[in-house]
């Protein structure tokens, strides 16, 4: 086998279609895009448009509301918040705050506050402040004997 010898095997290669080319192209003058109007030109594309057939994006039912800036929260866990009372991270007989979870590395930006949630069990006894808690957190943290206080 020598350079010259090689080549691609049959049906392989194939020459794109050369628009606006004359008559014998095939798609010579107006090169496919018919007579005048919208798409005709360059640089139009009708997103979302169908035909007149109503639009996918009309089709699909809707449902519920989004508001346009949802509040995210940093999210702790009873659990987590435990194993980190045990590694001697975060020292309970002092009050938790925000601020204190982030410091110890628990969490790792406020984003609009920190909620507390109530995955786990919780076993020593802590007063902590935090922006949100759900009643199941409220409710482990006082059977333990400690103070949840939502600012």
């Amino acid at each position: 086998m020598k350079l010259h010898e090689l080549h691609d095997n049959e049906g392989a290669t194939k020459s794109k279609k050369r628009k606006a080319r004359g008559p014998g192209s095939g798609k010579g003058k107006m090169a496919g895009r018919g007579i005048k109007g919208q798409k005709s030109r360059s640089g139009v594309a009708i997103n979302g448009y169908e035909g007149g057939q109503m639009p996918l994006y009309q089709r699909l039912p809707k449902r519920g509301f989004n508001p346009r800036n949802p509040s995210k929260h940093a999210v702790v866990n009873i659990l987590v918040l435990q194993k980190f009372i045990d590694a001697g991270k975060i020292d309970a007989k002092k009050p938790i705050t925000e601020d204190s979870l982030i410091e110890c590395g628990l969490v790792r930006r406020k984003l609009d506050g920190v909620r507390l949630l109530a995955k786990g069990e919780l076993t020593s006894k802590i007063d902590i402040t935090v922006t949100g808690a759900s009643k199941g957190a409220v409710e482990a943290v006082e059977k333990a004997g400690g103070k949840v206080t939502v600012a």
